[in-house]
C-alpha cells in the first residue's frame, strides 16, 4: 500500500529567486521606484476625482474605483516582492502567502468587474443618452460600485478556504510571488472539489470578459450609424477602457499559460516578466492612460500640480 507524506507546512518557499550578486539592489530600487511611481499617479487621480465636484459622475466614480483596485493589487505584490529581492533565504510564512494570494486574486477579480461596469455605463450614455439620468444615478453607481467588491472578496474567499484546507506534500512555489494554482498541485490528496471551483471561478470570469467585449460591440454599431458627435464621443471615452481591458486579459493569458503549461524552454528572466506583467503594468498603465486621454481629468491634473509649483 502506498503511503503518502502529507502534512501541513507553516512556510514556503519561492524558488524563482536567483543569486543576482550587485543586480539584486539594482533590481530592488526599480521595484522600489515602480510602486512610488504607481502610488504618487493612482493617488493624484484619486485625490483629483475626490476634490472636484464636477467630477462626481458615475463615470468618474468608477475610475476613482479602478485607482484605487490599482493600490491595493500593486500593494498585494511589491511590498512582499520588496523583502524578498533583498532576503537570503526566500521563504514565505503560510498566513503571509494565502493573504498575497487573496490580495492579488481579489484585484484582478475587481479589475475585470470594474471594467464591465464602466462598460455598461459607457453604453448607457452613448446607445441610450436619454436615459441615462435615470439608469445611472448616485444611488445606482453606488450600488455597482459595492457589487464590484463585494463579489470577488466573497468568490476569492472561498477558493482560500479551499486550498489552506488541503494536505501537502511540498511547499516550494517556483514564482516570484504565492499563487493559488501552485499552491493546489502540492496537494497530495483528490483536489477535485478545488479544481471544479476554480473552473467555475474561470468561466465566471471569462463571461465578464465577454460581456464587456459585447458591449463595445453594441457602442461600434451605434457609432457606425450615428452622428460624428457621437463617434466622437464614443472614441474619447471608449478607447482607454479597451486599451485597458486589452492590456489586462493578455497579461492574465500569458500569467494562466505559464502555470499551466512546461515553460522550462522559456529563458527564466522572460518567465519572471511575463508572471509580473499583469500585476505591475496595469496599475501603471491605467493612470497615464486616462490622465491623458479623458480631457477633464487632464485639465484638473495639472491645475492641481501646477497650484503646488
Amino acid at each position: 500500500m502506498l503511503t503518502i507524506n502529507s502534512t501541513t507546512f507553516s512556510y514556503f518557499t519561492l524558488s524563482a529567486y536567483f543569486d543576482a550578486g550587485l543586480f539584486e539592489y539594482l533590481s530592488f530600487m526599480i521595484i522600489l521606484s515602480l510602486y512610488i511611481l504607481t502610488v504618487c499617479s493612482n493617488l493624484l487621480l484619486i485625490v483629483v476625482i475626490c476634490m472636484n465636484r464636477s467630477l462626481h459622475e458615475p463615470m468618474y466614480m468608477f475610475l476613482c474605483s479602478l485607482f484605487v483596485n490599482e493600490l491595493y493589487g500593486s500593494s498585494g505584490l511589491f511590498l512582499l516582492l520588496l523583502v524578498q529581492i533583498l532576503s537570503d533565504i526566500h521563504t514565505v510564512s503560510a498566513s503571509l502567502c494565502y493573504l498575497q494570494i487573496f490580495c492579488v486574486y481579489t484585484y484582478a477579480n475587481v479589475e475585470f468587474c470594474n471594467l464591465a461596469v464602466m462598460s455598461y455605463d459607457r453604453y448607457l450614455a452613448i446607445c441610450c443618452p436619454l436615459q441615462y439620468n435615470m439608469h445611472m444615478n448616485h444611488k445606482r453607481t453606488a450600488i455597482l460600485i459595492t457589487l464590484t467588491w463585494l463579489y470577488p472578496f466573497l468568490a476569492i474567499t472561498v477558493l482560500i478556504s479551499l486550498s489552506a484546507s488541503l494536505q501537502l506534500c511540498g511547499n516550494v512555489i517556483n514564482k516570484v510571488y504565492c499563487d493559488n494554482y501552485s499552491v493546489v498541485k502540492l496537494a497530495c490528496f483528490d483536489t477535485t472539489v478545488n479544481n471544479v471551483y476554480g473552473i467555475a471561478y474561470t468561466i465566471a470570469t471569462i463571461c465578464v470578459v465577454i460581456y464587456i467585449f459585447y458591449t463595445y460591440i453594441k457602442i461600434l454599431k451605434v457609432c457606425l450609424f450615428g452622428s460624428k458627435q457621437t463617434r466622437q464621443k464614443a472614441l474619447s471615452t471608449c478607447t482607454p477602457h479597451l486599451a485597458s481591458l486589452i492590456n489586462f486579459s493578455c497579461g492574465c493569458f500569458f500569467e494562466i499559460v505559464q502555470s499551466r503549461f512546461n515553460m522550462k524552454h522559456v529563458p527564466h528572466m522572460l518567465r519572471i516578466f511575463l508572471s509580473l506583467y499583469w500585476l505591475t503594468c496595469q496599475p501603471l498603465f491605467n493612470p497615464v492612460l486616462y490622465g491623458l486621454n479623458l480631457t477633464k481629468i487632464r485639465i484638473m491634473c495639472k491645475n492641481l500640480v501646477l497650484g503646488q509649483m
